[in-house]
């Protein structure tokens, strides 16, 4: 199985499906949700969906309203221009590494095997994850590891990773492991280490460059009334998706009118964030970090 969708059914309400509408999936992976959305769709339906990664072809649908586009998602509203899609009635976005990803050793994205140190989602590009650890500064590698994986002893890691590149250039992931363990608490290591590879993969991907221009382009591109279904996996992606609804900005400032209504072009569907039910994490486990948000487009730019 490539990928398992997380909140599927609830991401599927969120979006309230019309059969005639335009949606678009902007995180294709192994096309669960696409797949899910076009059983809603009916014949005057279309569907377009992203995904940068070439691994993702074979699972692309043979459907006449499907349209893949092999591009990130940070250029929406050229692609969706390209191919005649000035506004849409629904956007997902989920946000989460495909399971392939995680159980590919070759790709980088887990500590589980020692495979290179690659970590791209496109393959083409030219940065790498041992690009990063080799040629960083040891203060520019803190700030990776500080403000992408959260953790409070950045600086000595950073100065570790710089030490040890210095007798031997990190290629693959065992060694670079190795330097990273000292540095985790011992009841914590894997939550530690998959915060490190969080952070790689994130400056790698350009992750949360490229979410917040989707949020921006997202409120261009969608018709007043459509929705946005956002699910994230990390507190860093949260929050910005939270502060794009309430604000209209990656920021969070919050602008009023004269009467003190909030100016911005989205709503809050859900008054709470979704999380998977019990069951669905026994089921898929991968799961258990997934939230989703669920905004509507509103038609004068106040959401109050």
């Amino acid at each position: 199985m490539y990928h398992v969708p997380a909140l599927l059914e609830e991401t599927l309400e969120g979006l309230d499906i019309k059969p005639g509408g335009t949606y678009v999936d902007a995180t294709f992976g192994g096309g669960g949700h696409s797949r899910a959305i076009l059983s809603r769709l009916g014949a005057d339906g279309r569907l377009l969906a992203f995904d940068q990664d070439e691994d993702v072809l074979p699972n692309v649908p043979d459907d006449p309203r499907f349209t893949f586009v092999r591009s990130n998602f940070k250029y929406l509203k050229n692609f969706l221009r390209y191919h005649g899609v000035e506004q849409v009635d629904g956007l997902l976005a989920d946000l989460g590494v495909s399971s392939h990803h995680f159980d590919e050793a070759e790709r980088g994205f887990s500590f589980r095997f020692d495979g290179e140190l690659d970590m791209r989602m496109n393959r083409h590009a030219a940065l790498t994850a041992a690009e990063v650890l080799n040629t960083y500064p040891a203060e520019r590698l803190a700030d990776v590891f500080y403000l992408y994986g959260e953790l409070k002893n950045a600086r000595r890691l950073a100065a570790a990773v710089v030490a040890a590149r210095a007798r031997e250039p990190f290629a693959r992931i065992a060694p670079f492991v190795e330097v990273v363990k000292p540095f985790c608490g011992s009841d914590k290591e894997k939550k530690d280490l998959a915060r490190v590879f969080q952070a790689l993969r994130i400056e790698v991907n350009g992750e949360l460059g490229a979410l917040a221009s989707l949020l921006r382009q997202s409120t261009e591109v969608l018709r007043p009334g459509g929705r946005l279904a956002v699910i994230t996996y990390h507190s860093l992606e949260d929050r910005l998706v939270k502060n794009f609804i309430r604000s209209g900005n990656v920021e969070g400032r919050v602008e009023k009118d004269f009467y003190g209504n909030v100016l911005a072009p989205l709503r809050a569907v859900n008054n709470r964030v979704v999380v998977p039910a019990d069951e669905e994490v026994e089921r898929n486990p991968r799961a258990r970090s997934a939230k989703l948000r669920v905004a509507v487009r509103v038609a004068d730019g106040n959401n109050g």
